[in-house]
């Protein structure tokens, strides 16, 4: 059904034709072109039956089917169809009839589609438009009435009766106007001569020619019609001057004026255009110069180089357009400007250069050379600053390069010394060149160790041959002075060779062991390593290597209590009352290994009951399980088993005899026990040893006394030479087996001595390597180093010969140079061309050179420029030859003089001598003309006696030898004239003796010959070719009236699409057809048409959606404007070169993940722009996304979900849609969606570990932090913003919160309180982490606190009691031996590990000589046998600390009662402690002390004396002396945790009256799985007494004393 619509827009009625579309057809309306913007069109709410009220929820819209432009919009309110921008009739559819736009009307929910075409009518906006504004006709006076000349068409972008309709021509009296219509429809004029032209009536005249179209309002354009008439050729052009000069710089750039040469023609048009053109110039110039055809102007073409040629003469012709010519003569001068930086030439160079040569060494020559002129030409040279070098200037633009100061390889190995010349020119031009000079090195370094010292770990047991470490120097010398070899240095470690515990590989450095270690031995040596190069003599240094040893689990443990001989004596009292749980007895072990090694564990392996008693695994504390009962045994015998932590672990085993009673007497088998008694015979002994000690003392003395009186008495003639004969290193005859060492050669040795003499020295006589220094010398650089080393040693002959001779060496250091007097240069003449070997001449009978001395002289031939060098001298004989080819044309080209410098240059002394040779002239070029052929094109009513110039023939050679004559092959027409320049060069002319006639001969060839006069006689020839030319009096015509053609779009530029040809029937110029468009129009910017050819090809973009076809009109000229016309069409085929374009009409971003699948988040649109079968196109997106594509209304397609979405695993989406036409081959486009997905909270905090613990010190203050706890939320923002806070809980009966907090934001944990360690040790609590979600969403973590101790606990002694009773006194049995037990000092320490680890000390007694103390067991023993006259009170006061930094003490008093029986003490209770022991006995044992003490420092001192004299030589040569770190065993266990006692104990002590063997019994622990730890570094019972008694026989304190002198 069809409904018509009128819009009144401000332009006029605007008819609309509507077609209303709901399943069955399209929307159509007809418009205007140019309508304003927002002029209604129609309503299309009403014509489709849309509800108006919902196109804004709809999403209502127009789009362009292939254009991004928007030309028409909807307006949502109205319904309306409007203009939404400008629509250009000729801009969319050209020259189309019809103009159709296609829109689209779209909308959603549900979606929509609505086809809308736009019919765009024709206005009148667009005027006639002419190609040109001025169209040019050159047109012959002797034109007939009646020619034709076409007019190009104008061109109206407008169709119909808008376009162009006809043509005006202005009134004038020679040419009227002819209106043309073409097949094709399109018109076009011809301007048509109705009157013969008369150039002297009017040269030229101007038309005015309009076009009108027939639009209304009618527009039109105009163009101008100049037309030029032209005349007949009867002037030759003249030349303004005929010679032209002119100067020029050289290195004028390119393209710059030099002269215009200028010549004029009385005729007009083609007749008096004038073209210039060289005529004769030589290569050279050719290569130099340009000349404009048209305007004479001589510009440079080439580089002019002043140097090269000074002065050129170039012949410019000028010929009018048929053929007549002139001459004349250009003179150019080149001007010289600076342009040629100096150049360096290195003449000799010594290199590399000893690194000890001394200042003024002369290491090179230099010479410079200036290619320039004059002051240009003047050079100064100089070298940096920064080198130890200098330029001494020799004989003319020659230097020498001297050294100026002393030279270090080391320092620098390399220069590159910069050579800088500089000439006098303005502005100064200068150049570098850059010398490279190596310094040969000597050996002056000695090896440097990269670490000043060196550590290497290795465990105890290992493998003989293991790696340790590796020592590595560096030299700074080369090559073999560089090269370093490592050897071990003589010494001991604990009383052996070095070598005997490790090696050193000589090559790499590598250490390795030779024995294995015990760390139980020593944990640590030194080693000292030499590294020394291969230089001569060879330099030397040392460094030191510590060597650490870690233990291994290899030793068991060592029990010491009860001792492995278990004697009766030791056995233990168990009270009969005795509780469950009571303290017994405790077995103490020791392990000497460290660490984990030494952890102790205790088990009872064998029991008389096993169920009485118990054993602490740690404490080794032996307790009572249960209550003693009456039917107990008495007798009970343990086997306990004490095992390490090692790994493998290692275990001792012991037996415990316990004994249930409350007293000894209760035991039959203990009343017989008798104690065999022995007088004190104390006294007597004192006194023997006191005169024992006194004697062999007073003997030593006199011994000694002896000795020395005897050897000054003796003759010096031996010992009294060489005082200080240094103990250096004296390499041995042999190497050490393991082949570590480095000195592998056998030195002999005179010694010369005099009697009396201070100064007795020896001397090096002979040895198997002379190049090796002794080891002593290695760090020593000046000879008074070395003269140290063997003593004062300057006053010998070879010393003081040695330094006399370096000292002359050193101060002649002087360079002579003698310069060669010169009294003239040399000369030669020789014939260019000479063969290479010729002799010039005897150079060294000519300059009176020595001939034998020219070899040593380094005698050679340079030139002055550094250029090629022509000439050569033989050293054997001392002539001058040639050495290369000598051609006098390329040396010096036209000049009449032709002169080689060159220049002899010898050394030692520097001595120049010039030579110039004079090059002479032979004829070995023939004339050469400039071309093959030489072409004339004359009129055939050229006048008789015509002359014709021709081109000047040119010879290389000068003088005689040069172009002489020309001559003309036989002919009928032309004669030759030959003429003379005032140059003296001869020149031809072809003269005109006989008229042409081109019916008669077109054209003809002339032999032309040019010769020189040398002998043998030379020419040259070319051919003049003459063309005869005629009238123009015939048009072009084309083949073809209409070309048709077809073209695939998108073909290349260049493509040919069609040849089109016209032919002219005339000859020469009037026969040359040019070919051009004819038509205004965008083709010209697609095709490009060939004007000689008339081929059209592609010049631009074929696009079959822009143009699906062409038609143009091509004209043809001839050269004098005769011209025709044809049509050409060009039909354009598609192929598929447009791809799909993916268009995002709508989304919905971002997603919420929560979104179901089906939910529709896109609409796409899918355009390609090709025809038929290339449009259709399919569409799809890639398989890994929960999307895909719905196909919808013609190519839209909804993007829908299909599966759940989950940020937390994938937040955003980029979705690839590719869309693939059907075209052959097909193309394909894709577009990226990126859709992102929207959060909700649904993931809880989860913590990144499942626990966390931390550890802090007690008494720590309170806020300071524990530890750190972190969750993660990955949900997003607020939802992933997580919160910590605590869990309600109690520790210890309090809330959680009174002992930590948590900060909220971070997690750090906080204590809130100080921590005790002995109130409670760990303790923990929940931490939640929460979400801000909502609802909020949480998890929970458990932090464990746990605490370190710290000493803040002193030692408590729990026996004795604090307060002293008397009841608490211990007896001692009269008759017990050294070693007896007394009694046991018991105490606990509050503290946990090496805090705990408790020492004893008795720091005050009555008898201090009489009882000690076990320093870690506490156990009191008598240190000798009780005598009669010991006092019976003894008093001790008792000093308890623990190990703690700082460490904490407490103090107790014993007392103690000599006496089998209490009885015998009445007066007990009222203990005093007079003391009245003997006074004898006191002042024997002072005596004896006093004595022995003075005796062992007097042998210290003498041996110290003897030891140091002769180790002192080796203080000052040898290196570092090793002073053994003997060891010195600790009193207490290490502090960094590895010890092994960490208990504190409680005791109780059961005293019985009447008791001798009363003990003291463990009773309960705070630290049941504690090791002790003051055992840890004992090995056996023997070393742990040696260790607290008689420290002297330690193997390190051994090793120390026994060191022989």
């Amino acid at each position: 059904m069809f409904h018509t619509q009128g819009v009144f827009p401000c332009f006029g009625l605007v008819f609309v034709f509507v077609v209303l579309h709901s399943a069955h057809g399209d929307l159509s309306y007809s418009v205007q072109e140019e309508l304003k913007r927002g002029s209604v069109i129609g309503n299309i709410a009403k014509d489709l039956g849309l509800e108006v009220g919902r196109l804004s929820a709809r999403k209502a819209r127009v789009d362009m089917e292939g254009n991004d432009k928007q030309y028409c919009g909807i307006n949502l309110r109205s319904g309306d169809l409007i203009v939404a921008d400008r629509i250009d009739r000729e801009e969319h559819c050209g020259e189309k009839p019809s103009c159709v736009l296609k829109f689209e009307l779209l909308l959603e929910n549900p979606l929509e589609l609505h086809r809308l075409s736009l019919q765009v009518q024709d206005v009148n906006d667009n005027a006639p438009v002419f190609l040109k504004d001025i169209i040019k006709l050159e047109i012959r006076e002797s034109a007939v009435k009646g020619a034709r000349y076409r007019i190009n068409a104008a061109q109206d972008a407008d169709i119909g009766k808008n376009s162009v309709q006809s043509y005006i021509l202005q009134q004038n009296a020679n040419f009227v106007f002819k209106i043309q219509t073409t097949s094709a429809g399109s018109k076009f004029g011809e301007l048509v001569l109705d009157k013969e032209l008369d150039r002297e009536e009017q040269q030229e005249m101007k038309l005015l020619l309009t076009a009108v179209d027939g639009g209304s309002p009618q527009r039109s354009g105009t163009v101008v019609i100049h037309v030029i008439v032209l005349d007949a050729n009867d002037n030759a052009p003249v030349f303004t001057q005929a010679i032209y000069a002119a100067t020029l710089k050289e290195n004028s750039p390119l393209k710059t004026p030099i002269i215009t040469v200028s010549a004029t023609d009385a005729d007009e048009g083609v007749n008096g255009e004038v073209t210039y053109e060289f005529s004769r110039l030589s290569d050279k110039s050719r290569n130099l110069f340009s000349l404009d055809q048209k305007t004479g102007e001589i510009i440079v073409s080439g580089d002019i180089d002043y140097e090269e040629g000074h002065k050129y003469e170039v012949f410019v012709e000028a010929k009018d357009g048929y053929g007549l010519s002139t001459e004349a003569k250009v003179v150019i001068d080149v001007t010289d400007v600076n342009d040629n930086a100096p150049v360096i030439q290195l003449k000799s160079v010594s290199d590399p250069i000893p690194e000890n040569a001394p200042p003024g060494t002369e290491v090179g020559i230099i010479n410079v050379q200036d290619r320039d002129s004059e002051n240009n030409r003047q050079v100064r040279c100089s070298i940096q600053q920064n080198v130890p070098f200098k330029l001494v200037a020799s004989i003319k633009n020659y230097y020498s390069l001297v050294t100026t100061g002393h030279l270090d390889r080391e320092v620098v190995s390399d220069y590159n010394i910069t050579i800088r010349a500089t000439d006098e020119g303005s502005p100064p031009l200068s150049s570098s060149k850059t010398v490279h000079l190596s310094l040969a090195d000597i050996n002056d370094n000695p090896p440097e160790f990269e670490e000043q010292s060196y550590s290497a770990y290795v465990s105890e047991n290992n493998k003989p041959g293991a790696a340790l470490c590796s020592v590595s120097a560096r030299d700074p010398d080369w090559r073999q002075n560089g090269t370093v070899i490592y050897s071990l240095l003589g010494g001991e470690v604990n009383g052996a060779p070095v070598s005997s515990y490790v090696s050193v590989n000589g090559d790499t450095g590598l250490i390795h062991a030779v024995r294995s270690f015990d760390y139980e031995q020593f944990r640590s040596f030194k080693v000292q390593v030499m590294a020394r190069d291969n230089g001569s003599p060879p330099l030397s240094s040392n460094v030191s290597v510590s060597v650490f040893i870690s233990d291994v689990n290899d030793n068991s443990p060592q029990i010491l209590y009860p001792a492995p001989e278990g004697n009766s004596f030791m056995t233990e009292l168990v009270p009969k009352g005795a509780h469950g749980g009571s303290l017994v007895s405790k077995v103490i072990a020791v392990d000497a290994d460290s660490g984990q090694n030494a952890w102790l564990s205790y088990q009872i392996v064998k029991s008389t009951d096993p169920g009485l008693f118990s054993i602490g695994v740690h404490s080794g504390e032996i307790r009572t399980q249960r209550d003693i009962s009456e039917s107990d045994s008495m007798k009970q015998n343990l086997v306990v088993s004490v095992k390490d932590n090692g790994q493998p672990s290692l275990s001792a085993t012991c037996s415990m005899y316990l004994l249930i009673s409350d007293n000894l007497a209760e035991v039959p088998e203990l009343k017989d026990i008798s104690y065999e008694e022995k007088n004190s015979k104390l006294t007597s002994y004192l006194i023997i040893a006191l005169v024992s000690v006194s004697t062999f003392f007073l003997t030593f003395i006199i011994i000694i006394l002896g000795v020395r009186f005897c050897r000054r008495r003796k003759p010096r003639l031996l010992f009294d030479g060489a005082v200080a004969i240094p103990s250096a290193y004296l390499p041995p005859n042999y190497a050490d087996v393991d082949g570590t060492g480095t000195l592998r050669s056998a030195y002999n040795y005179d010694a010369y001595l005099t009697t009396g003499s201070r100064t007795s020295d020896f001397k090096f006589v002979s040895s198997y390597n002379d190049n090796t220094l002794p080891a002593d010398q290695t760090l020593r650089k000046s000879p008074s180093d070395f003269a140290d080393v063997f003593g004062d040693s300057d006053n010998s002959p070879e010393v003081g010969k040695l330094h006399r001779m370096r000292s002359v060496m050193i101060g002649l250091v002087f360079l002579f140079v003698l310069l060669h007097p010169v009294h003239g240069d040399v000369s030669y003449s020789v014939p260019e061309e000479m063969k290479r070997g010729a002799v010039i001449g005897n150079i060294a009978k000519d300059l009176q050179l020595e001939l034998g001395r020219l070899s040593a002289r380094k005698a050679r031939i340079d030139t002055e420029d550094n250029g090629l060098k022509y000439c050569g001298v033989s050293l054997g004989t001392g002539d001058l030859v040639v050495q290369e080819r000598i051609d006098r044309e390329a040396l010096c080209a036209k000049k009449a003089s032709c002169v080689l410098k060159q220049e002899l240059v010898l050394e030692n002394p520097l001595e120049v001598h010039r030579i110039n040779i004079r090059v002479l002239d032979i004829n070995d070029n023939s004339p050469q003309f400039k071309e093959d052929s030489l072409r004339f094109e004359i009129r055939e009513s050229a006048v008789k006696g015509a002359r014709f110039l021709l081109d000047e023939a040119h010879d290389a050679d000068i003088g005689e030898n040069a172009v002489q004559g020309y001559s003309l092959q036989q002919n009928d027409h032309f004669s030759l004239n030959v003429q003379t320049k005032g140059s003296g060069r001869k020149y031809g002319e072809l003269v005109l003796d006989k008229e042409l006639d081109r019916e008669d001969k077109q054209e003809m060839l002339l032999l032309l010959t040019a010769f020189d006069g040398g002998s043998p006689q030379r020419s040259g020839t070319v051919v003049i070719h003459v063309t005869v030319l005629d009238a123009n009096d015939n048009v072009p015509v084309f083949s073809e009236t209409v070309y048709q053609a077809s073209l695939p779009e998108n073909s290349p530029v260049g493509t040919c699409v069609v040849s089109v040809s016209a032919s002219d029937a005339d000859e020469g110029v009037n026969g040359e057809v040019v070919y051009g468009f004819d038509h205004v129009s965008d083709e010209n910017q697609v095709f490009a048409l060939n004007p000689k050819t008339g081929e059209v090809t592609v010049a631009g973009s074929i696009d079959y959606e822009k143009e699906s076809s062409y038609e143009m009109q091509i004209s043809a000229k001839d050269g004098l404007g005769l011209a025709s016309y044809a049509s050409l069409m060009i039909e354009i085929t598609d192929v598929n070169d447009n791809a799909p374009v993916i268009q995002l009409k709508s989304v919905s971003n971002p997603i919420p993940e929560n979104a179901p699948p089906g939910t529709e988040v896109g609409i796409i649109n899918v355009q390609d722009r090709d025809s038929e079968s290339n449009r259709q196109v399919r569409c799809s997106i890639q398989q890994n996304v929960p999307f895909k594509l719905v196909a919808s209304i013609k190519n839209y397609y909804s993007l829908v979900t299909t599966g759940h979405l989950d940020r937390e695993v994938v937040s955003d989406y980029n979705i690839t849609i590719r869309a693939t036409d059907e075209g052959s081959p097909p193309l394909s486009s894709s577009k990226t969606v990126h859709l992102s997905v929207a959060d909700i909270n649904d993931n809880p905090p989860e913590f990144e570990e499942q626990s966390y613990s931390a550890y802090v010190s007690e008494n720590n203050k309170p806020g300071s932090a524990l530890c750190s706890v972190s969750a993660r939320d990955p949900d997003w923002r607020q939802n992933g913003t997580v919160i910590y806070s605590l869990l309600g809980g109690e520790v210890n009966g309090a809330p959680v919160s009174s002992y930590v907090s948590v900060n909220g934001d971070t997690g750090l944990i906080h204590a809130v309180r100080s921590f005790d360690y002995e109130q409670f040790r760990s303790f923990k609590v929940q931490v939640m982490a929460r979400d801000n979600g909502s609802p909020p969403l949480s998890s929970n973590v458990s932090v464990s606190v746990f605490i370190s101790d710290v000493n803040d606990n002193s030692p408590q002694i729990l026996y004795p009691a604090p307060e002293g009773n008397s009841f608490m006194t211990e007896l001692v049995p009269k008759g017990a031996h050294g070693g007896s037990l007394v009694s046991k000092v018991i105490a606990v320490d509050a503290d946990s590990g090496q805090n705990a680890w408790l020492s004893y000390q008795i720091v005050k007694s009555t008898d201090p000589g009489l009882f000690s103390i076990g320093v870690h067991s506490g156990e009191i023993r008598t240190q000798r046998d009780i005598s009669e006259s010991d006092s019976m009170k003894q008093n001790l006061v008792v000093s308890v600390k623990d190990n703690g930094q700082p460490s904490l003490s407490a103090t107790c008093s014993m007392y103690l009662l000599i006496s089998d029986n209490l009885a015998e003490v009445p007066e007990l209770k009222d203990i005093s402690y007079e003391e009245k022991n003997s006074k004898l006995t006191s002042y024997l044992i002072i005596a004896l002390v006093s004595v022995s003490t003075f005796f062992l420092t007097f042998i210290i001192i003498i041996l110290g004396v003897r030891f140091c004299r002769r180790r002192k030589p080796r203080l000052l040569f040898d290196g570092a002396v090793a002073i053994p770190s003997a060891y010195l065993p600790p009193n207490y266990a290490d502090v960094d945790g590895t010890g092994t006692l960490r208990s504190a104990y409680n005791y109780d002590a059961y005293l019985t009256t009447g008791s001798r063997t009363s003990d003291f019994k463990f009773v309960s622990s705070y630290n049941d799985n504690t090791l002790p730890a003051d055992q840890t570094l004992r090995k056996s019972p023997s070393d742990f007494a040696d260790v607290f008694g008689d420290s002297d026989n330690s193997p390190e304190v051994g090793s120390c004393l026994n060191r022989p002198s």
